[in-house]
């Protein structure tokens, strides 16, 4: 008899236990990953809850109660008699709010439009350089600093008329100030055109310049590829800086508070009036109404933008 059959093989039993050990090592592996795989949905959930709870608390909470009391009357009944009172005494304000946003929101898209074609299209290094570094510096000024400089630069006595009269171009003494409805438009223009410019310039930046340089090739001039080739291109990015600049002029108090003290003025100025003199809550939510829905228009024109842009072939 060989080597080979004088070893004695696994007992059945032995070998069913080991079958057994091994059946449940993998029944519990299973179980492990079954039970990991029903915990990994909470995961996210729970990472998202901190910031969805204080956008719920410090957001949708006070938006509700500022729309429940724009619609509650003074008797307390609900109504549109608050709205009726804010067309009544501020509705010249209202049309001046829209009219100077929107001005401002137009100036702001040419100028961010002349700086980033200019950064990309520009063939003096230094001149390009220099525009790069400066162009920034509003982005770090508050509001509120940026009104006080104005003040300063606008004003009848101020550097602007001041710096005019010494290089012999204008007389001082029949220059009017511009703190008014035109130093509100400057103000924002200054303040705002850095951002939209940021953003613009980077997707300008990012494009290939393939098709730029073959329309330099074919003659074509700065302005033209810049209008035809370049902004088309970076229209997405540049909708989205000039609806945010839009919506940030919207909300500022202390540029038209600072800079045009009388009538008319914006409606931020309006609001705080109303709270500040009279404790009217009512009127003040009603015009902070009158506010959602002039931003939900600009917000409203961008998703039509991208909704066109995403159903083009």
């Amino acid at each position: 008899m060989s080597p080979a059959d004088t070893t004695e093989s696994p007992s059945p039993r032995l070998r069913g236990e080991g079958r057994g050990e091994g059946g449940s090592k993998r029944l519990r592996r299973t179980q492990t990953i079954s039970g990991a795989q029903d915990r990994r949905p909470l995961t996210p959930l729970l990472l998202a809850a901190p910031a969805v709870t204080m956008v719920l608390v410090l957001f949708v909470y006070p938006l509700g109660f500022s729309l429940v009391s724009a619609f509650t009357n003074p008797d307390g009944q609900l109504g549109f008699d608050n709205f009726a009172k804010s067309f009544a005494l501020y509705g010249r304000d209202i049309l001046f709010t829209i009219v100077i946003v929107t001005v401002s929101t137009a100036l702001i898209a040419v100028l961010a439009a002349a700086i980033g074609g200019y950064l990309v299209l520009g063939e003096h290094p230094r001149a390009v350089a220099a525009l790069k570094w400066l162009y920034r510096w509003p982005l770090f000024v508050p509001f509120i600093v940026a009104a006080q400089c104005m003040r300063g630069f606008l004003a009848k006595n101020g550097m602007l008329n001041n710096t005019l009269d010494t290089l012999g171009i204008v007389d001082a003494g029949s220059l009017a100030g511009l703190l008014d409805w035109r130093g509100i438009i400057v103000t924002f223009v200054w303040k705002e055109t850095p951002f939209v410019a940021l953003l613009v310039s980077g997707a300008m930046a990012a494009l290939d310049r393939s098709g730029i340089e073959a329309a330099r090739n074919l003659g074509a001039g700065g302005l033209c590829i810049l209008c035809g080739i370049i902004v088309p291109q970076v229209a997405g990015v540049f909708t989205v800086g000039l609806v945010l600049a839009f919506v940030t002029m919207l909300s500022v108090l202390s540029v038209p508070i600072m800079i045009s003290g009388g009538s008319p003025t914006m409606i931020t100025v309006d609001m705080t009036f109303r709270v500040n003199s009279y404790s009217d809550y009512g009127t003040a939510n009603a015009l902070g109404f009158i506010s959602y829905l002039i931003a939900a228009g600009a917000g409203w024109a961008y998703i039509r933008r991208n909704i066109a842009g995403t159903r083009a072939p």
